[in-house]
Formats: C-alpha cells, sequence, structure tokens
C-alpha cells in the first residue's frame, strides 16, 4: 500500500504520526523571485501583496477517536461558521496566484481553504457545508485513488466540485515523496498527475500540494517545469511572496485543536506552531 493518508482500518497510517510530523517547522526555505510591484500595506478594507495571507489546509472530514487528520463534520461547520460571521472572504488560488504576482488587492479578511489527499468526505461532508456558506475552496488530489478507492473521490464528483467553485489541484499521482525521487521520476509523476486532472476536468491544473511537504532543489526546478503556478508546503504559518512561489506555507486545521486555537491560528499572522 502506498504511504499516503489513506486507512483501511482508519487509523492504520495516521496513529504513528504526531503534529510535528503533519507540520514542518520553518526549519528551511527555499526562496523563489516573484513579481514585487509596489510595497503598499492595508488601504482601506483591501490588502496588497506586502501582507500575508492564511492557507488553511485540512485532510478529511469526518470522525474517528484519536485521529486528529479527521475532522467531525460539525466541528467544520462550526469553524465555517466562524469564518461567515466574521467576513471573512475565500479566495480561489488564481485570486491568491494574482494576488502575489500581479498585487492585485483582496479583502482584508481573505482565507484559502484547502483539503489534501482527495478522501470521499470531502465530497458527502464538506462540499455540502461549503456550498451552503457560499465559499471556495481547493482539494489537492491523489490521482491513482480516483475511481479506485472507495474512501477516495470519484471522476464525477471531481466534474461536479469543479463546476461549483471549488478547485481540483494535484498532490502527485501516488503522494510520491518528492525528496526521495530523482529529478527524472519527479517530472513523471508531476507531469502525470497535472495531465490526468485536465483530462476528467477539461481545464488547467496549476498548483500542487507537496505530500508531507517534502521537497529539494529538484523539486523547485521540475515543478516550474511541469507547468504548475504555485505549489504549497506544509511549513506552518501565514503565505506571502517572500517565501516563493514553489515553497508557500500554510496553515494545519487538526481535530486536536479547539475553536481558539482555530482562531489564534486564522487571526494571528505570526503564531508559533506548538510543539
Amino acid at each position: 500500500m502506498h504511504f499516503y493518508y489513506r486507512w483501511k482500518k482508519k487509523s492504520d497510517v495516521t496513529e504513528n504520526l504526531n503534529s510535528n510530523q503533519i507540520e514542518s517547522h520553518k526549519e528551511k526555505q527555499y526562496t523563489n523571485q516573484v513579481v514585487d510591484k509596489d510595497n503598499q500595506s492595508i488601504e482601506g478594507n483591501l490588502i496588497y501583496n506586502s501582507q500575508s495571507i492564511p492557507v488553511l489546509y485540512y485532510h478529511s472530514i469526518d470522525y474517528e477517536k484519536g485521529n486528529e487528520l479527521r475532522i467531525p463534520k460539525e466541528k467544520f461547520r462550526q469553524q465555517m461558521q466562524y469564518l461567515k460571521d466574521n467576513k471573512y472572504t475565500t479566495l480561489s488560488l488564481d485570486e491568491f496566484y494574482n494576488f502575489l504576482v500581479n498585487n492585485n488587492p483582496v479583502p482584508n479578511k481573505s482565507v484559502i481553504i484547502t483539503f489534501d489527499d482527495g478522501y470521499k468526505d470531502n465530497y458527502e461532508n464538506a462540499f455540502p457545508i461549503l456550498k451552503e456558506f457560499g465559499f471556495r475552496a481547493t482539494i489537492f488530489v491523489i490521482t491513482s485513488t480516483i475511481d479506485k478507492e472507495k474512501d477516495f473521490l470519484t471522476s464525477n464528483e471531481l466534474k461536479e466540485m469543479s463546476s461549483c467553485n471549488i478547485g481540483i489541484e494535484s498532490h502527485t499521482v501516488n503522494h510520491d515523496n518528492l525528496n526521495s525521487l530523482d529529478y527524472d521520476a519527479q517530472i513523471k509523476t508531476l507531469k502525470d498527475s497535472k495531465e490526468f486532472l485536465e483530462r476528467i476536468l477539461g481545464k488547467e491544473v496549476k498548483y500542487i500540494a507537496y505530500p508531507y511537504g517534502k521537497w529539494n532543489e529538484n523539486t523547485l526546478k521540475a515543478v516550474k517545469s511541469a507547468g504548475y503556478n504555485m505549489a504549497f508546503t506544509t511549513i506552518g504559518g501565514w503565505s506571502n511572496k517572500d517565501q516563493g512561489l514553489y515553497t508557500l506555507n500554510r496553515v494545519y486545521v487538526s481535530n486536536n485543536h479547539n475553536m481558539d486555537e482555530f482562531k489564534r491560528r486564522l487571526t494571528n499572522s505570526h503564531y508559533e506552531v506548538s510543539n
């Protein structure tokens, strides 16, 4: 079985993982040049690309005792209700890209919602809640699971969500640890997953989240060569242009986090990752 966050018995892979293995600390960051226009900060209710934005990342929206990757849908709804009540705007990754590269302003209280792996409960549990609140989101999908694994999304589910403001992007073919692959193998999984999704969706796939948050110097060359515009890590923190387009931070959301911790990460751009 491929070593990604899949479960036959729900905790077979994740039971030995802790938060520090899922959410990386800021050990080492590579930077890539990003177009930098006027370094404007906050102007009225808009912000420009000198500011950071929280990119939340989830995995499964379901419940399993002791599994921090699986967030009950009631808890997810509470978090989405908080975003709605506090007038947050959810951005697509295209909007985020144009914010970073072209300095297109976005609302001051902007947030990006992402999911890793492509679990079926993203469709069954998260998608109805996102539609209810009118929120955008993005799912990074392991393409080898599509139409083949019962706990993962089907091509029809992906197409339906794609037509309803849910971005469908790459998480490689087999949840590959890019850090352990040579350049040619990295290019293959990056291109194969991208092209597979494009055939299903009939639209360009431009973004990727690195499995395990792992990458190296070859990865940074490979993702650009494969035609991706941005890539996301698991380094804990808000995202900004200084991190580089291919090494962007994200904000991990765990079932171990209570509502106060969710709010702290959402409202504090310099929050510290807990040990």
